[in-house]
């Protein structure tokens, strides 16, 4: 079975493209100036409100690679090392697009939370963007065979608590991503100062330790699928 890891980074839109009416919406229950930030924190994660700026994918077999990341000019470049291609584009759809294409070739697509974010997230800004989707990504939840969402196996289906990734890779003795100091709320600033390169290596990253993860997810515990 051929399979494929991956993970996305989003990044919210300025506040300044939101008119009177959306910002009175997304703020109406705010009742302090530390909730209001916090609110703001929150509009990466939904896709009405952010955009996808980044996407890395992964064979779990070699770790080799593929990162679909947002920039002011399109490149190709690969790792020193050869193992991964770095693809910038400077439109969002452009970047989904050529997700949609290469993840329709590989029968198994392994996620951490994606079911309840990456893949959603994915799927909505396809739709608002009109680009066309080329397979199911939330497929029949308890099948792992075609969906492996690793933060619902290493739950047991939420049966117990929900930890980040982070944590999981420090419980497990893998290198977690956030060593190098970078995490979710360094994305913006970040992106202004026009690190694009630094953004997707993160992601990468992230790949990277879910890639790990699914190994000993496969290894020890879905021990009666092989």
């Amino acid at each position: 079975m051929s399979s494929i890891v991956f993970d996305i980074e989003t990044l919210a839109f300025p506040l300044n493209s939101f008119d009177e009416k959306q910002h009175e919406y997304l703020f109406k229950f705010c009742k302090s100036e530390e909730e209001r930030l916090g609110k703001i924190q929150e509009l990466a994660l939904s896709p009405l409100t952010a955009r996808v700026i980044t996407i890395g994918m992964a064979n779990p077999e070699n770790n080799h690679g593929k990162v679909l990341f947002l920039s002011d000019e399109q490149t190709t470049e690969k790792s020193k090392d050869g193992t991964v291609e770095y693809v910038s584009f400077t439109e969002e759809s452009s970047i989904i697009e050529q997700f949609w294409e290469t993840i329709k070739h590989y029968n198994q697509f392994i996620t951490f939370n994606g079911r309840s974010f990456d893949c959603p997230f994915i799927m909505m800004r396809s739709a608002i963007l009109g680009v066309k989707p080329s397979r199911i990504l939330i497929p029949y939840r308890y099948d792992t065979k075609i969906h492996c969402d690793l933060m619902e196996q290493l739950t047991f289906y939420n049966a117990m608590r929900r930890f980040n990734l982070d944590f999981y890779c420090k419980s497990f003795g893998i290198r977690s991503p956030k060593e190098d100091g970078i995490t979710g709320l360094e994305l913006a600033p970040l992106f202004e100062q026009k690190q694009f390169r630094t953004i997707a290596e993160y992601c990468f990253g992230d790949v990277l330790a879910t890639a790990e993860l699914y190994r000993r997810w496969k290894e020890y515990i879905n021990i009666d699928n092989g």
